[in-house]
C-alpha cells in the first residue's frame, strides 16, 4: 500500500461511514487478511483516469468515491430485512466495521471503523468485523430541523481535531477543552516533548485515548504533509483544524531586524496558509463520500488582527493578513462544506506569551518603553487590564466557548470573532 494513496483512500472510507451514521467516527488503516464480514470494494475503474497526479498512478478520487458509495448502497440493499423485521430495522442502523479496498486482486487498504479510536483498536486486535449498530431516537426529524438545541457538551464529541502549537499557552487550553468535551485531539507542536507529556497527562486523567502528540513545524510544507498523512492513516480524516501556532517579537519599525519581522510573518501568516492547505485537502476528500458533513478550519488570530499595535507591526500585520486569508479561504472551501473562521482573543495575560519572566511580552514591552511611565511588569499588566471594559485578560475558557459556537453554527463562515471583553466589537 503506497503511503500517498492510502492517505487518499482513508478519508473516502471515513466519509461513507460518517454519512451512514450521521456522526463522527474513526477509520484506521490496517494490514493483514481481509475478514469475512468486510465490505470489499474493487476500485479498478478509478485508476488510469488521470495520468499525472499526486499518487502517481492515475487514481481519480471522485470516481473512487462514486464506486464506494454505490458498493455501500448495494450492501445495504442486500442486507435489508423484510417482513416483521423491517419495522424494527428502521430504528437500528447497521454499518460495516471493516471496509477493504482493492484494485483487482491487489489489496489497496483495509480500514477498521468505529465511533472512537479505542473501539477501533479493540476491533483491530480481535479482528471483530461485526456491524456497528446505531439506534435511532425517533426524534431525528426534530434534531435535523435545527430547532432543537444541540447539547454544548456534544458539539465536538468523538470528532477528530488538530491543534497546532498545542503544547503550551492558548493551544494547551484548547487541547484540554476539546479533549474534556469528548474529542480526539492531535497535539501538533515543534515542542514534541511538551506535546507528548500533555497527551500522556490527558489520556491518564480521562481514562481513554483523547490526545495524540505529533511533531510539526508550521512553516515547513513537508512537516505538515507528514502530519496530515499520519492523521489520515490513524483516524481516516479530520473534523476540526485549529491553526493556533504563533509567535510574537515586538519591535519598532525603525529598529526591528528584518529576520525578526520575517520570522513573525512566517509562523503567523504563512503557517496558517500551510495548515489550511493540507487540512482542506484531507477534508475535501472526506466530503466526496459525506457531502452533508461540515468541517471547520479555525485560525486563532488576535485582537491585533482587528486594530494596529504600536511597536508590534510584524505581528499585527501578519494577523491582519490572517483574517484576509480566512475570508478568502471561506469563499473557496464552502464548496466542500468546509467552514473557515478566525477567533480574535484579547490578551491571554496569564499565558507564557505574556508572563514568561525572560521572554514574555510584559518584559518585552517594559524594555521597549511601549507603556508610558511603566516601571515594572505589574505596571504593564495593569495598563493592559485597564484597556478592557471587563477589566481582565482573556482566558482559555473564553476562547473555547467561541470555538464551540463556531463549530455548532451551521450558517456562518468567513468571520473574525472578537473575544476581547468589549475592547473590540463587531461592526
Amino acid at each position: 500500500m503506497s503511503s500517498p494513496l492510502l492517505s487518499v483512500l482513508a478519508p473516502l472510507v471515513r466519509g461513507i461511514c460518517i454519512n451512514a451514521l450521521n456522526a463522527p467516527c474513526v477509520a484506521a488503516a490496517d494490514t493483514g487478511s481481509i475478514p469475512k464480514g468486510a465490505l470489499v470494494v474493487d476500485l479498478s475503474p478509478a485508476f488510469d483516469q488521470k495520468p499525472e497526479n499526486e499518487t502517481g498512478n492515475g487514481f481519480d478520487a471522485v470516481t473512487a468515491a462514486k464506486i464506494i458509495n454505490e458498493a455501500y448502497a448495494a450492501r445495504e440493499f442486500e442486507n435489508a430485512p423484510s417482513g416483521a423485521d423491517a419495522a424494527q430495522a428502521q430504528l437500528v442502523k447497521k454499518v460495516p466495521s471493516c471496509i477493504a479496498l482493492s484494485r483487482g486482486i491487489e489489496n489497496l487498504g483495509l480500514f477498521w471503523i468505529d465511533r472512537d479510536i479505542d473501539a477501533v483498536s479493540k476491533r483491530k486486535a480481535g479482528r471483530d468485523d461485526s456491524f456497528i449498530e446505531e439506534t435511532l431516537s425517533g426524534n431525528e426529524s426534530l434534531f435535523k430541523s435545527g430547532l432543537s438545541a444541540l447539547c454544548r457538551n456534544d458539539v465536538v464529541k468523538n470528532r477528530v481535531a488538530l491543534v497546532s502549537g498545542g503544547a503550551q499557552g492558548f493551544g494547551e487550553q484548547i487541547v484540554l477543552g476539546l479533549a474534556s468535551s469528548g474529542a480526539l485531539v492531535f497535539i501538533a507542536d515543534l515542542n514534541i516533548k511538551g506535546a507528548e507529556e500533555l497527551a500522556k497527562k490527558i489520556n491518564a486523567e480521562l481514562g481513554r485515548t483523547a490526545a495524540i502528540a505529533a511533531p510539526l513545524d508550521v512553516t515547513k510544507e513537508d512537516s505538515a504533509s507528514a502530519l496530515f498523512d499520519t492523521i489520515a492513516k490513524t483516524t481516516g480524516g479530520l473534523d476540526l483544524c485549529i491553526s493556533n501556532a504563533g509567535v510574537l517579537q515586538a519591535g519598532s519599525v525603525m529598529e526591528q531586524e528584518l529576520a525578526s519581522f520575517k520570522f513573525t510573518t512566517e509562523v503567523n501568516y504563512v503557517g496558517f496558509f500551510i495548515m489550511a492547505k493540507f487540512a482542506s485537502r484531507l477534508m475535501s476528500l472526506q466530503h466526496l463520500t459525506s457531502p452533508a458533513w461540515k468541517t471547520d478550519i479555525i485560525q486563532i488570530n488576535s485582537k491585533s488582527g482587528l486594530e494596529g499595535s504600536n511597536k508590534n507591526g510584524a505581528y499585527a500585520g501578519a494577523k491582519f493578513g490572517g483574517i484576509g486569508l480566512a475570508e478568502s479561504f471561506a469563499l473557496e472551501l464552502i464548496a466542500h462544506n468546509i467552514k473557515v473562521n478566525a477567533v480574535c482573543p484579547g490578551n491571554f495575560l496569564d499565558g507564557p506569551l505574556w508572563s514568561d519572566p525572560e521572554k514574555g511580552l510584559f518584559v518585552q514591552y517594559l524594555a521597549a518603553g511601549k507603556v508610558p511611565g511603566a516601571r515594572s511588569v505589574a505596571d504593564v499588566r495593569a495598563f493592559y487590564e485597564g484597556k478592557v471594559p471587563m477589566r481582565r485578560g482573556c482566558t482559555g475558557a473564553d476562547v473555547m466557548r467561541t470555538i464551540y459556537y463556531i463549530v455548532e453554527q451551521d450558517y456562518e463562515t468567513g468571520q473574525a470573532v472578537p473575544v476581547t471583553g468589549g475592547q473590540n466589537m463587531l461592526h
